[in-house]
């Protein structure tokens, strides 16, 4: 009928409480409809509504089970065709899923709860390990850089910042280092957002080699 239009949702309907830089990661082009994305820390899945929504192949663990079931149930109502299954309950350093069969891994406010060193490898390496040669790589986690000398060291490179929250923390010289040792390449320059001198969150952004 003539005169009437399509209704547009809200954006918050649209794409949820998405982290901004992985909507940045969006609107380029990077993570297009169709691809096989796995949430490595998926929490309760803030960043997965849109992808749910618009014909991705969505996968996703977290250690929290009951975050795993909140996003059983997301998943269940936007993209009731995936598979109960495709959303585990289990520690990134030890996945079930398969070698090399995400398109995309998102690894969003998770790796800086790590205990330590050997913890934060693991878990790097374990969300690493599900992503396909040639596969992106999307990861914020806290930072020190930018800092200064504000974060009071605990040991094991885990820091009490300014705003009360214990984080491990990583900075640039670590986070290239990484990318050097996966066998990745920077696809962005790594950004560091300073919050009020309280906090900082790094975005790392790393193509896996072919």
């Amino acid at each position: 009928m003539a005169g009437l239009t399509t209704p547009v949702l809200p954006l918050d309907a649209q794409f949820g409480p998405i982290d901004i830089y992985l909507f940045d990661q969006l609107l380029r082009g990077r993570i297009a409809p169709g691809m096989r994305v796995f949430d490595a820390g998926c929490g309760a899945g803030r960043n997965l509504v849109y992808l749910l929504g618009h014909g991705y192949e969505v996968f996703a663990a977290d250690a929290n089970g009951e975050a795993i079931a909140s996003v059983q149930r997301l998943a269940a109502t936007l993209a009731p065709h995936l598979p109960a299954d495709n959303f585990r309950h289990e520690p990134l350093e030890r996945l079930s899923f398969p070698d090399a069969f995400a398109d995309v891994v998102l690894s969003s406010a998770v790796l800086h709860f790590a205990h330590d060193d050997d913890h934060f490898t693991a878990m790097v390496r374990g969300s690493w390990r599900v992503l396909k040669p040639g596969g992106l790589f999307f990861c914020r986690l806290a930072s020190r850089d930018g800092l200064g000398d504000e974060p009071r060291p605990l040991g094991n490179r885990r820091f009490l910042l300014p705003d009360g929250s214990e984080r491990y923390l990583v900075d640039e010289p670590l986070l290239l280092d990484l990318t050097r040792d996966l066998g990745g390449t920077l696809l962005d320059p790594l950004k560091t957002t300073i919050v009020h001198g309280q906090r900082a969150m790094s975005t790392w952004v790393v193509r896996k080699s072919p």
